[in-house]
């Protein structure tokens, strides 16, 4: 999935959350919004979608932390079991996604998300063909539509600011494979997308 779902996916995930502490709302988006994204720096340091994407992992301190937020209820507590509960469903969503690899609409490769309890990868089921796939797009609106509802401003415009991007990434996906961040690039990647956004514009 592309970043957008997962934050969308991540507001989502505070929508009950919030209604049960709703003074720590903005705290609690916040901490979800992390974690939805956190599992994907693994594009920067190590290798993707198997570094960061510990789900087991995740699972069990959402557990551990979320029980120390029921027994000693606090704001950091609280946060800390949003943000790991978010990074656990961001692996999920994943595999409901396509392959880890620059064109995944290929289906080269089967690694949807390695676990280490198998020590092996577990093959994705591209419900969602690839990320940037107009169905994830579509994936991102659903998600991200009970945020827009029961939060305030700030996160409504978080929120439409989320599916632009995601709109953008839709639209450049297939035609800048780079975007994925899986390929090794000779120059910085924001320079590589103002390139190809540049010859888009010039067909």
């Amino acid at each position: 999935m592309m970043a957008p779902t997962h934050v969308a996916a991540g507001i989502a995930l505070a929508v009950p959350i919030a209604f049960l502490v709703p003074e720590l709302a903005p705290l609690v988006v916040a901490a979800a919004v992390a974690g939805s994204v956190f599992p994907d720096f693994d594009m920067v340091a190590g290798e993707h979608r198997r570094t960061l994407h510990a789900v087991e992992a995740y699972a069990v301190l959402t557990a551990l932390v979320t029980f120390a937020a029921i027994v000693a209820p606090s704001p950091p507590v609280i946060a800390a079991a949003v943000f790991f509960a978010a990074a656990a469903v961001h692996p999920l969503l994943d595999l409901a996604g396509g392959s880890s690899e620059a064109r995944p609409w290929e289906a080269a490769t089967d690694r949807g998300v390695y676990l280490r309890s198998r020590e092996s990868w577990v093959a994705p089921k591209r419900w969602v063909r690839y990320d940037g796939a107009p169905e994830d797009l579509a994936l991102a609106a659903v998600l991200v539509t009970p945020g827009f509802v029961v939060f305030g401003t700030s996160v409504r415009i978080f929120a439409v600011g989320t599916l632009i991007v995601g709109l953008g990434y839709t639209f450049c996906r297939k035609r800048i494979p780079q975007l994925s961040g899986r390929v090794n690039l000779p120059v910085p990647p924001v320079l590589t997308v103002v390139a190809a956004l540049f010859s888009l514009f010039r067909r």
